[in-house]
């Protein structure tokens, strides 16, 4: 029961997208193609020309999508995917912001009567035999106000996307967090712990800013390195392009990592492991190890991600299994790509976990 309707909320999410998406580049190409009946004949020409080629070579790209016949073209690296996605992404939003400005003006010019607790004034009559149009009472003031409201509301995303593509993607911060263990050894104490995730490389985070991240990582000197998991968004990502820069990281207890849930979509988490090896790192799958550090040992753990339901679904038990991994005599540390498992690892006896997958900055508890 829970399957079928997990199932159709899917299917009715794919149909409010696709509907969203179409309805929307349709408005926006309506927008564009008045605007170029204003502008002249000949400039006017060429812009609908343009608009006509644009539409023209969006449905082959989608064709292409469709017959899988050629990937390379539609691969999330090219400069075309990041633009379209800016794009789709940016005009749908503007498109609901506008449309519901727009709801909201005609509830208030319906309803106005209501809130006045006044009758609408009835609109004078034309005098007979005169010929003048009858008189109108237009409150310039409110058709202004949502005028400037549908102009702003429909700016912002696509002012946002820009400004979070042009300059906040790249601003990479380094967080000093202090960590209280309790009864934590003293030669343990100190224990310096670096940790990158989300990394997400493809078209909007390209192979050289993931080596700088890599570069300010290996600045701060960590003891113990760690990579939390969502090394790709899909399957065209260059996988091992990001695993490659990872291996540049150092430390003297090694670097480990676990998956996140965008390995899953791109079918890449046996590979991860995979490369992680062949780059003498460790990526743990359901595994644990024991570090030894100035004497004292501690258990690092690592999992795949955490599903919320199973494949019929139904609630899954997080970190089901777990338990036989986590040690009473040493402390231990939990790699999991999403912080949903904090609560359930403080249960199991885990002093300490480091996830990502928020995208608000790495997580700790």
């Amino acid at each position: 029961m829970i399957h079928d309707v997990l199932i159709f909320l899917g299917f009715l999410g794919a149909v409010v997208g696709l509907s969203l998406a179409f309805l929307s580049q349709r408005y926006w190409f309506a927008r564009a193609w008045r605007f170029a009946g204003q502008v002249g004949p000949i400039w006017g020409k060429r812009i609908r020309g343009a608009l006509i080629a644009a539409l023209g070579f969006i449905a082959l790209l989608a064709l292409a999508a469709l017959m899988r016949n050629m990937r390379g073209v539609i691969s999330r690296g090219s400069w075309w995917y990041s633009f379209f996605g800016l794009w789709l992404t940016s005009s749908i939003f503007s498109y609901l912001f506008i449309k519901i400005i727009a709801g909201a003006e005609w509830l208030f010019r319906r309803w106005r009567p209501s809130f006045s607790g006044k009758p609408a004034a009835p609109a004078a009559s034309p005098a007979l035999g005169t010929g003048s149009a009858p008189a109108e009472n237009i409150d310039h003031s409110r058709r202004y106000f949502f005028q400037a409201a549908g102009v702003i509301a429909g700016a912002v995303p696509f002012v946002s996307a820009t400004y979070g593509f042009v300059e906040e993607r790249f601003r990479f911060y380094v967080r000093d967090v202090q960590i209280p263990i309790a009864n934590l050894p003293a030669a343990l104490d100190g224990l310096r712990i670096t940790q990158l995730s989300d990394i997400h490389i493809g078209s909007y985070m390209p192979v050289a800013q993931v080596r700088r991240a890599v570069g300010m990582a290996n600045e701060i000197g960590g003891d113990l390195v760690v990579v939390t998991g969502d090394f790709v968004t899909g399957r065209t990502d260059p996988l091992e392009d990001c695993i490659t820069e990872l291996s540049r990281l150092r430390a003297p207890l090694g670097v480990w990592g676990c998956n996140g849930n965008h390995e899953i979509y791109a079918k890449a988490e046996g590979k991860s492991a995979e490369l992680f090896q062949k780059f003498g790192m460790k990526l743990l799958r359901h595994e644990n190890a024991e570090l030894r550090w100035q004497g004292s040992a501690f258990n690092l753990i690592g999992v795949d991600y955490q599903r919320q339901h199973d494949a019929d679904g139904n609630p899954a038990q997080m970190l089901a299994g777990l338990r036989p991994l986590v040690r009473r005599d040493v402390p231990n540390i939990l790699l999991s790509h999403n912080p949903n498992s904090f609560r359930r690892a403080a249960e199991l006896g885990v002093e300490l976990s480091l996830a990502g997958h928020t995208h608000g900055g790495a997580g700790a508890r």
